[in-house]
């Protein structure tokens, strides 16, 4: 039964229905709400707000909220409340296309940032007061402690922040998740913060479960439904020529002598390219690898089940359908394999430049020296959020960046001549793969970069244009001075411009 996921006595009175519980979500309230990338985010209480909030507008009253996360949710979660017009702000990261809209149309203020931030920030009080915390979870022990579910995420502070917190108990969720969870949160704040002790990649340093003041809880609602368990598309032939050049180089750094034969603990961003470089990994020649990431998927779960991968750290699991069933049927074996973590700990930069992580993310597109767009759709529409991308390329031992060279049937390119918006410098980028090859900018100047990026990662249908506009941005600097990173100021987005005019990057 589902009573039984509340082992403690005295909160077992809170029960209550997420209708009852909303009647604690007032207007103008900001709201820390759990989950991340489609996983540990509540499926019940944000229903109940977005009517609250149908009700309160159709008796011409206003009713919003502003909602911070860990990073995305789900329709059920961000969907609901965006088409309900019950948010007024929104941070940090989020993929639901409704909220998307919202955002783009100047409805919801949006603030995207690097995960990292999101916990210290909320302790500083960057973001005012947080009144409610809406948290999943998987079961409350006898001793009050709150056993997340599948995501943690910004979780920890979000109940310590928070005045009241109400917590929904998924019982669709395997009660063997107890035990998976390492909560810790003793960092501190400026100048006092505390140096995080881990010092491999599946150090336990927390708890099972995060204490709580029973009296902080205002209401326990329970709900029996499953995560944002999208299914993965099949790798096709671009996603597999694009992990056999990771796999290639990966190979070669091993060889080289920079790289272990186990690797280093290994980062994959979200997405089905990211999840085809992990299966490829699956018939690679590496063993005893480990993962030190932020969201576990499909791939790195199969490489743990095949005994490939020794161990995995992450903040969230977000897996399809099918992955899903393999976890809970393997959830004893996978026990000690996996490990979840807040994400100030999976994300935290310390840690990531000690443990020596190799960084793996997707992006919109890359320009010809390096420098990497991961958010901006035409330098002015908010795709999803920068997530975690930059606090693992800033501080990874490697950063690798992979895309498909082109995008809307060809009618875009990856690789261009200056990005629409920066997310992430040249300073920081390390490798660029599309499935045309990869460019290792390491020890690169700029136009030793251009030269890499064009030929080796660009299309054939724009390699030509790109390789023209580098000559002329040459020529025209030589006379200005300026040929350390020749650019034609005039032209430098004239292919975002032409693509939003036209339909289409090329020069018809």
């Amino acid at each position: 039964m589902s009573i039984d996921r509340v082992r403690h006595a005295t909160l077992r009175e809170k029960v209550m229905s997420a209708d009852e519980a909303a009647q604690f979500i007032q207007n103008g309230m900001m709201l820390a709400v759990t989950g991340f990338t489609g996983a540990g985010y509540p499926k019940a209480m944000p229903t109940a707000i977005a009517n609250k909030a149908k009700d309160a507008h159709a008796k011409g009253e206003k009713f919003s909220v502003g909602m911070v996360t860990g990073a995305s949710t789900a329709p059920e979660c961000d969907g609901v409340l965006a088409e309900a017009k019950a948010l007024h702000f929104r941070s940090p990261f989020q993929s639901d296309p409704t909220l998307r809209n919202g955002i783009n149309a100047g409805e919801i203020a949006y603030q995207d940032m690097h995960l990292s931030h999101v916990e210290q920030q909320m302790r500083q009080g960057f973001y005012g007061k947080f009144d409610v915390a809406i948290v999943e979870a998987t079961a409350i022990t006898e001793n009050g402690e709150l056993i997340f579910a599948m995501g943690i995420g910004h979780g920890v502070e979000a109940v310590k922040n928070a005045d009241k917190v109400i917590v929904e108990i998924n019982a669709a969720l395997s009660a063997g998740l107890e035990g998976m969870h390492d909560i810790y949160g003793d960092v501190g704040l400026p100048p006092h913060r505390k140096p995080i002790p881990v010092v491999g990649a599946f150090d336990r340093i927390g708890t099972t479960g995060l204490a709580i003041d029973p009296n902080k809880i205002v209401a326990i609602v329970f709900t029996n439904a499953g995560d944002r368990n999208s299914k993965f598309a099949e790798p096709d032939d671009i996603s597999k020529r694009i992990a056999a050049q990771v796999i290639d180089f990966l190979d070669h750094e091993v060889k080289a002598g920079r790289l272990p034969k186990s690797l280093l603990p290994l980062q994959s961003g979200v997405g089905n390219v990211a999840n085809a470089v992990m299966a490829g990994l699956l018939d690679a020649p590496f063993d005893d690898l480990t993962g030190y990431t932020e969201v576990l998927q499909d791939g790195m779960l199969d490489l743990i089940l095949a005994k490939k991968m020794k161990t995995a750290s992450a903040t969230a699991l977000s897996f399809s359908p099918d992955a899903l069933a393999r976890f809970n049927e393997n959830i004893e074996f996978l026990k000690d394999k996996i490990i979840l973590r807040p994400m100030e700990i999976s994300n935290n930069p310390e840690v990531i430049r000690r443990l020596g992580v190799i960084g793996m993310n997707s992006m919109i597109e890359a320009d010809i020296y390096g420098n990497v767009n991961s958010t901006h759709v035409m330098g002015t529409r908010m795709m999803n959020g920068i997530g975690g991308s930059g606090d693992f390329t800033r501080n990874g031992f490697f950063s690798i960046y992979v895309s498909p060279s082109t995008a809307k049937g060809g009618a875009i390119s990856a690789i261009v001549p200056m990005v629409s918006h920066h997310d992430h410098t040249e300073h920081d980028v390390m490798f660029i793969v599309t499935e045309q090859g990869m460019a290792d900018l390491r020890g690169k100047s700029p136009k030793e970069r251009a030269k890499l990026i064009i030929d080796n990662c660009s299309h054939p249908d724009y390699r030509d244009m790109l390789r023209d506009y580098y000559d002329r941005a040459f020529v025209a600097s030589q006379k200005s001075g300026g040929v350390h990173t020749p650019h034609l100021l005039l032209e430098a987005l004239s292919w975002h411009q032409r693509f939003v005019e036209t339909g289409d990057m090329r020069i018809k």
